[in-house]
């Protein structure tokens, strides 16, 4: 097993956090879509409940955001991907700060997806309001 440096872990940890995040939130705005479209008789409850199926997924990744410094980084499945990408993660003399480094950037690419979709949100409920005050 060939000895890793912190950035080259770093780095990997960005990669499997962004593609675990990305993989619950595509499948959460995969739901969220298909409720959109069971509402496309009307326009603007669908962008309603697009708006608030997409707030409540920005308050879940802020939520999971809070836990990650309560909660072991171990049971994540950034960790699973961490370790499958990057085996040498989890030397001894490494795991420590490997662990660590892994909460900062949990949590600061949920935080980061967090905003992305509060945006996304916004725009749904504001086309919800356009389509509510445009329709005749």
């Amino acid at each position: 097993m060939r000895v890793v440096t912190l950035s080259e872990i770093a780095g990997a940890a960005r990669l499997v956090t962004d593609e675990s995040i990305r993989r619950a939130c595509g499948f959460a705005g995969l739901g969220t879509g298909v409720m959109m479209l069971a509402f496309s008789f009307d326009l603007g409850m669908a962008f309603r409940a697009g708006g608030v199926l997409l707030a409540l997924l920005c308050f879940a990744l802020l939520v999971a955001a809070w836990r990650v410094r309560r909660d072991s980084v171990r049971r994540t499945e950034a960790w699973t991907l961490l370790v499958a990408e990057l085996p040498a993660a989890r030397q001894p003399e490494h795991l420590p700060e490997t662990l660590l480094l892994l909460s900062h950037i949990l949590r600061e690419r949920l935080i980061w997806h967090a905003e992305r979709v509060a945006v996304v949100a916004l725009v749904f409920l504001g086309a919800a309001l356009l389509v509510r005050f445009l329709a005749p």
